[in-house]
């Protein structure tokens, strides 16, 4: 495992003070290891997750929101490091209001401040027109901190245009450093500023007296007549005359004003124009700012626009504003329709896609972004694995043409002939993986030194790319679904409530959904898998759509257990998103399917090079009589065994490879044809003609004594001998290979070990008993048969013969024979002579009391001579001796007439002595080295 990263550590900000929004770059150690590693970032106890910029591990840029506290901590979380610390703090600064008339470095738009993002609060009414410096004097602001003046006013303002203005605070802050003659100075500008206002409003009146005295005069005339006469003459004259002063004191202000007020209103009209101007220019601006916004990508400017526009002006009924609304409206659902196609292009990282679905939710896109996502995310897996598919499909055809003809050119330029090492299939002996390479001896690998040979498969290769692909996908493929389960694709705060509840809402009524594009994405893998590995598991219609590949040969087992490897490898990471295990258990069915195939496989191309052993026969025996082909034999199971070890291992969740009975019996037949494979061989081998053995490096230990000659290593190998070295293998089989064997069969867990031993065991003595009855008739039959000419030689009679002098030849001859048999299994085998020695004894004693029973009478001198021979081979071979050759022997010595005489028992015994010291050396052999060898 690889240790944890530390925790993120800050060490510096800058700015370190500044107001809300200001851009920090902030700098520290362990920052994260990338933008997805980036969860959590406050200032002051705010979350700047949202305006956070992971630039790298010692770098975030960010802007500072809203904060209660005015100083506080720089927090980053990350993923790999956990929850941070700071070393430093940020001050968070409160803005001044600057006026209309103020000198400021930037462009005010409005006297408050507006939260682009969560204040929905109208505009305050059109800004005050008076002065900034109402006393007319020099402002000196003070060093009071802001807190000590908010805590001695409670509830006041140092803005005169407020109406909790607080003459006191006004003077602290701006004038704590004025002089008292100064102070004076300022009452007076007041004083004169009251004035002219005044001065103004009487001015104004002042210009109008004449006309207002007249119609006062008037209409003092008009009543005091009304008074003296009360006639209507009067009243009709006066009336008429007012009318007449009224209309020319309106003519006479008309000639005087009309050119003033005409002006006044022009600038009237044109200040209200430019006021509109200023005041909304935000709104008559923001068509042009959000398409220059769209063009730099900085969508999150343009959303927080676009609701603030929304918020003042979504329901407003001025026909100006509703037109340049409209427009908003147009380029917002083009940045919408940008967005989608920004949302559903691929390929596409996990980051960029939550970004857009947050951006067209900020936006109120119709539909549901995120499922839109999930599902062009979806098809787009399926589409990259069959691509993958095809293309190597495509390769696969390619490579073959060039190796067939690269393959052709080498075998006319170096070969003639096709030898059976020149097989495309690479063997699971001589073959080295890549991936699980198993160091073998010399004798089993190949001499050619092809390359290409040992090039990884275009299936193993596929697999590989396909399950490299599926693990680099469906992570951020699952990850995305959760975000949308949970809610955090809007929000990883608390804010947005509304939006996480739907979300949540849609993804419960969308699970199923959702279930069925994993299992069809686990399905597609799973199928893709078995038309490039295991076509025979598929159906033909799901053949046509998975397969395509040309099996002109099945992948070696090393190269089966790579590929179980590799996609045990998959379904572990896999496993680790937490994906439902109903979901992966088809991926654990084709694990097993894979290793069951991998075992038989392995086991049938063990087969095939066990059978290829009988060419590797050296014929060069060791001092126990054994050849290098039962080692050899039993090497390439065990490490046939060794490779499937892996594979014959339960990885977590996996089932075993032997659970089923079918899977059971057949690994069974198939070890039990393996060793029959090499017990053929055997047979084979032992039953060649002479012609087809190459017996150039045969020898023996020089160690073993040689009584009558050895086999030279330039001298011919006989079928008797071919046959004594399989009968010693055959030997050394039975008591250790063989069981050996099945101890590593137990041990890897195969079932049925018993029945495999078995079965093995009785095919293996089958094949001990036919070699041997062979080696028996073709060296006892020759002494068997020779035996009753050299008893009836020179017309031998035993009713007419002489007095006995000593043992004839053809028993000594017989003798030679058989310890010529002696010295040839002896050379070849210890361990063989008694078996060998008495099967040949019992054959010639049993022909002996043939002979005997025969006869029909015996002379005097013929039981004689006839008994002294009996006696001396049975004397001779004692130690070989068996209950069937004693009762031979038995049975040949009661065929003849008893010796009565006691000078007959003597002459018997005297030329049984006589025989046994002129044959000492010869009969040697058939006493203390046979002795020895008994006992062994």
């Amino acid at each position: 495992m690889s240790r944890a990263r530390q925790p993120p550590l800050v060490t510096g900000i800058s700015p370190n003070e500044g107001i809300s929004w200001t851009k920090v770059t902030i700098r520290g150690e362990n920052l994260g290891t990338g933008p997805t590693d980036l969860i959590g970032l406050t200032i002051c106890g705010h979350n700047c997750l949202l305006t956070a910029e992971w630039m790298s591990a010692s770098k975030i840029v960010c802007r500072v929101g809203q904060a209660k506290n005015d100083k506080g901590d720089i927090i980053v979380t990350t993923k790999s490091g956990g929850k941070g610390t700071s070393t430093v703090s940020f001050k968070l600064l409160k803005p001044e209001k600057i006026g209309i008339l103020d000198q400021s470095a930037v462009w005010v738009d409005e006297m408050n401040y507006y939260d682009m993002r969560t204040d929905r609060n109208k505009g305050i009414s059109p800004l005050s027109l008076r002065p900034a410096n109402p006393l007319g004097i020099e402002i000196d602001k003070g060093r009071f901190p802001q807190k000590d003046l908010e805590a001695l006013f409670p509830g006041m303002s140092a803005d005169f245009t407020s109406e909790n203005f607080s003459a006191a605070w006004y003077l602290i802050e701006n004038h704590s450093t004025t002089s008292f003659d100064q102070l004076k100075t300022a009452v007076v500008n007041l004083k004169k500023q009251a004035n002219k206002k005044n001065e103004g409003s009487l001015a104004y009146v002042k210009g109008g007296l004449s006309t207002f005295f007249e119609a006062q005069d008037a209409l003092a005339a008009i009543h005091q007549k009304l008074e003296a006469d009360g006639t209507e003459k009067v009243e009709g004259s006066m009336t008429q005359k007012l009318e007449n002063v009224l209309n020319r004191a309106s003519t006479t202000a008309d000639t005087l004003f009309q050119e003033v007020l005409g002006r006044k209103d022009k600038a009237d009209s044109t200040r209200n124009a430019l006021n509109v101007l200023q005041r909304f220019k935000f709104l008559f601006n923001l068509p042009l700012n959000i398409e220059r916004n769209i063009q730099k990508g900085d969508y999150d400017v343009v959303i927080n626009d676009y609701e603030k526009a929304k918020s003042l002006f979504g329901k407003t009924e001025v026909q100006v504003f509703k037109k340049y609304y409209a427009e908003v409206e147009t380029r917002i659902e083009a940045l919408r329709e940008l967005l989608l196609d920004k949302l559903l292009e691929t390929p596409s990282t996990l980051h960029d896609q939550k970004r857009y679905i947050r951006y067209l939710s900020d936006l109120h896109a119709p539909g549901d972004p995120a499922w839109q996502c999930i599902g062009a995310q979806h098809q787009w897996i399926l589409q990259l694995m069959h691509n993958c598919k095809e293309s190597y499909v495509k390769e696969q055809k390619g490579k073959d043409t060039f190796f067939f003809f690269a393959y052709m050119c080498n075998s006319l330029l170096h070969s003639p002939m096709l030898d059976l090492e020149s097989d495309v299939r690479p063997s699971p002996i001589g073959h080295l993986s890549q991936t699980a390479s198993l160091k073998r001896g010399s004798s089993f690998q190949s001499g050619r030194d092809d390359a290409w040979r040992y090039k990884a498969p275009q299936q193993v290769v596929f697999v590989e790319k396909l399950t490299k692909l599926v693990v680099s996908q469906l992570p951020n493929f699952w990850k995305l679904w959760i975000s949308y389960v949970n809610g955090s694709l809007f929000s990883e705060t608390a804010e947005k409530s509304g939006q996480m509840e739907r979300s949540k809402k849609n993804a419960r009524q969308r699970q199923n959904d959702f279930k069925k594009m994993i299992q069809e994405v686990m399905h597609s893998l799973v199928k893709l898998i078995r038309g490039a590995l295991l076509p025979f598991s598929l159906r033909e219609g799901e053949l046509r759509q998975y397969g395509g590949w040309e099996m002109k040969s099945e992948l070696s087992g090393q190269w089966l257990t790579h590929v179980i490897q590799t996609v045990r490898l998959s379904s572990e990471s896999l496993t680790a998103l937490e994906i439902p295990n109903d979901m992966l258990q088809i991926i654990q069915d084709l694990i097993l399917d894979l290793r069951v195939r991998c075992i038989m496989v392995t086991l049938q191309h063990t087969a095939e090079d066990i059978k290829r052993l009988a060419e590797k026969e050296d014929w060069v025996v060791d001092n126990e009589g054994l050849t290098s082909l039962p080692s050899q034999f039993e090497q390439c199971i065990i490490h046939s065994l060794q490779s499937l070890k892996s594979v014959l291992d339960c990885k977590p969740g996996e089932a075993s490879v032997f659970q089923h009975q079918k899977t059971q019996e057949d690994v069974c037949q198939l070890s039990i044809g393996i060793m029959q494979v090499f017990i053929d061989c055997l047979e084979q081998l032992s039953t060649k003609p002479d012609g087809d053995i190459d017996t150039s490096h045969l020898s023996v230990d020089v160690s073993s004594p040689d009584l009558f000659g050895s086999i030279h290593e330039d001298s011919s190998l006989s079928s008797e001998q071919r046959l004594l070295i399989a009968l010693s293998n055959c030997r050394y089989l039975e008591r250790h290979t063989f069981l050996n064997i099945a101890e590593h069969f137990e041990k890897h867990g195969f079932q049925g070990v018993d029945k495999i031993t078995q079965v093995s065991m009785e095919s293996l003595k089958e094949l001990d008993q036919r070699l041997f009855e062979m080696y028996i008739e073709f060296k006892a039959d020759p002494i068997v048969g020779s035996l009753e000419p050299g008893i009836y030689a020179g017309y031998f009679d035993w009713k007419d013969c002489l007095v006995p002098t000593g043992v004839r030849n053809y028993l000594k001859e017989a003798l030679v024979n058989i310890i010529a048999v002696h010295a040839e299994v002896f050379t070849i085998s210890k361990d063989l002579v008694p078996r060998v020695m008495s099967r040949v004894v019992e054959a010639v004693s049993e022909e002996l009391s043939r002979l005997m029973q025969c006869v029909s009478s015996f002379s005097k001198n013929g039981a004689l001579q006839a008994k002294l021979e009996i006696c001396a081979l049975r004397d001779t071979v004692a130690i070989y001796l068996t209950p069937e050759s004693k009762s031979s022997f038995k049975q040949a010595l009661e065929a003849l007439p008893q010796l009565s005489s006691g000078t007959d028992r003597k002459l018997l015994e005297e030329l049984l002595n006589k025989f046994k010291s002129s044959m000492h050396l010869q009969l040697t052999c058939f006493q203390a080295s046979s002795s020895a060898m008994m006992k062994t």
